[in-house]
């Protein structure tokens, strides 16, 4: 991976208040038990770059999901994304997409960079396919997205995106055997091979409900492990976790380049 030594860093100094050097992302996890397939956030073994991680005490997928008043999450979450600053993470990045809620809350709590939802991605994904074309918006439960959530990361109401649940009506068991409170099994488990059949199904179902979708954000945290699946039958620009870690990092740690002319 490196050649030799970065001959940059001749001489080192301590950053403000922090604890830890060489770190890369810090993520903020629910206080919550299940696992998650290589590339969900949850999972760190699939990242090329260090992940710190940090549970919210108190805040479970109910209560930032499910519930409608959601101020309660807002202290514990910025008590954990201090402490990931404070322990030396040069970006902070949340593991579900439904913290998109908190996302100008926490930017302007703390002094690093801030990604708490792959919903980011939207108003750039809209650029980049023209206003002709629309972004379609693969969450979790269409009904619990808001326009609160979607506002919080820059997406204007009524621009180029639809939206779709790819948990309503039960087309995705496997996922809720995982996340959805009535439905876990216990401990909470999934097969790979179902999930991957039932989500890409559905995601192939939105794609052809709209003919000029010009790419796909994957919400949810556990898509991620799909996205290619789900690419080779669509063939559009997909956005998920995945891609918005690996442009947080390399916005954070900017990489060197080695090569020859």
């Amino acid at each position: 991976m490196y050649r030799s030594r970065d001959m940059g860093i001749n001489y080192i100094r301590a950053r403000r208040d922090h604890r830890c050097y060489g770190m890369g992302l810090g993520i903020i996890i629910l206080d919550d038990v299940y696992p998650g397939f290589p590339g969900d956030v949850r999972n760190a073994s699939a990242y090329p770059f260090p992940i710190q991680y940090e549970i919210v005490e108190g805040v479970d997928i109910w209560a930032l999901v499910q519930e409608e008043d959601k101020s309660p999450c807002l202290e514990p979450i910025q008590r954990a994304a201090k402490k990931l600053e404070r322990m030396g993470c040069r970006a902070i990045a949340a593991e579900c997409g439904y913290f998109a809620y908190f996302q100008k809350d926490i930017a302007g709590y703390v002094d690093v960079p801030v990604f708490m939802s792959s919903l980011l991605q939207v108003p750039l994904a809209q650029q980049l396919i023209g206003p002709h074309k629309v972004v379609g918006i693969l969450a979790a439960r269409q009904a619990l997205m808001t326009q609160a959530h979607l506002e919080a990361v820059g997406i204007q109401p009524g621009s180029n995106y639809v939206l779709s649940g790819a948990e309503d009506d039960g087309r995705c068991p496997e996922f809720e055997h995982l996340w959805y409170e009535p439905k876990r099994t216990d401990p909470p488990g999934a097969y790979y091979d179902k999930a991957e059949k039932d989500f890409v199904q559905v995601a192939v179902d939105f794609f052809r409900a709209h003919p000029n979708m010009g790419a796909m954000l994957l919400e949810c945290t556990g898509m991620q492990p799909f996205a290619r699946a789900v690419q080779r039958e669509i063939d559009i620009p997909i956005f998920s976790w995945g891609t918005l870690l690996d442009y947080a990092y390399s916005v954070a740690v900017h990489r060197d380049y080695y090569g020859h002319v």
